[in-house]
């Protein structure tokens, strides 16, 4: 007979894979955490956090992500910093295959989270060089500077009326005709002198040598095209879900996101999904956290069952 590691792994150490582990950790499972980075995940590069219960005067994503991390670990929670390569779900146990080594599990809830999207118009040879997917990280860069910002949700909105902290001027790129943000950030974004809105516009393409001098844009309506002198580019145009290593394990929908159910579990039995990987209408901390309590107490359940 196979060797079981653990009760229960938790894929990722964002909010869902830390409340997971807060709730395994607490029921006394032998939980473990693997996270390739390090603990918090998309959260640790959110400026202020105002719409989490318990924090009236908002809180900095790292700082929440901190008292996440320390109230998991402080239960006793193990964290190891890891990359999953695969997952053989075939038998009675899970297998997780890292690197050098494989760590078996009664139950596994994946919680890997998700990334930035791409716009395709070669911004990934000016990463580092003017293109960057989050203010909170590089607009310091940008003091005094002139940056375009591409897109229209709540993150676009919130991130771009952060860079007016730093930068002269922000024009905020939508290919719409309205945004699709919370109407407080919108009332926000057009209330700041600093931010122009460039409507019906796509861009095409981003000019520079060394670094970002310009971004090529287009109106959808009138396909006119023009560049934008610009030091710097940020592009916030939706997210990918951190899945490369499923390979079909479990079944996802077209974009990649993991299908489950209202206990969070996946097309296979013992295998949760939990926060921005899943498929669901609301990816926020929130969500993600109350996904995870369902997840890890459901995963409790099937292990008590087996």
């Amino acid at each position: 007979m196979t060797k079981t590691d653990y009760d229960l792994v938790i894929i990722g150490a964002g909010p869902a894979g830390l409340t997971a582990g807060i709730y395994a950790a607490r029921a006394r499972m032998k939980v473990l955490v693997l996270e390739k980075t390090v603990p918090g995940g998309q959260i640790l590069v959110t400026d202020w956090i105002e719409n989490y219960p318990g924090f009236p005067e908002g809180i900095s994503g790292y700082d929440l992500a901190e008292k996440m991390r320390i109230q998991a670990q402080d239960l006793g929670l193990k964290i190891e910093t890891a990359e999953v390569h695969s997952l053989n779900l075939s038998g009675e146990l899970k297998e997780i295959v890292l690197k050098d080594s494989r760590i078996t599990a009664k139950s596994l809830i994946i919680a890997s989270g998700a990334s930035p999207r791409y716009l395709g118009i070669g911004e990934d040879r000016f990463i580092g060089k003017g293109v960057s997917f989050c203010a909170t990280c590089d607009a310091p860069f940008f003091k005094e500077k002139t940056v375009v910002a591409v897109g229209g949700g709540d993150t676009a909105v919130q991130e771009a009326i952060f860079l007016t902290k730093f930068a002269k001027k922000v024009y905020l790129v939508h290919r719409r005709d309205e945004l699709r943000a919370a109407k407080i950030l919108q009332e926000r974004a057009f209330a700041n002198d600093k931010i122009e809105m460039i409507w019906d516009s796509v861009p095409t393409g981003i000019e520079g040598f060394f670094g970002v001098e310009g971004v090529k844009i287009k109106n959808v309506k009138t396909n006119e095209e023009r560049t934008i002198k610009a030091d710097g580019c940020f592009i916030w145009i939706g997210i990918l879900p951190n899945t490369s290593f499923l390979n079909d394990a479990v079944k996802t929908d077209e974009f990649g996101f993991i299908l489950a159910d209202a206990t969070m579990q996946t097309s296979v039995p013992g295998v949760f999904a939990a926060g921005d990987v899943r498929d669901t209408p609301l990816r926020q901390i929130s969500t993600a956290v109350g996904d995870a309590a369902i997840a890890a107490v459901c995963a409790e359940h099937f292990i008590e069952n087996l």
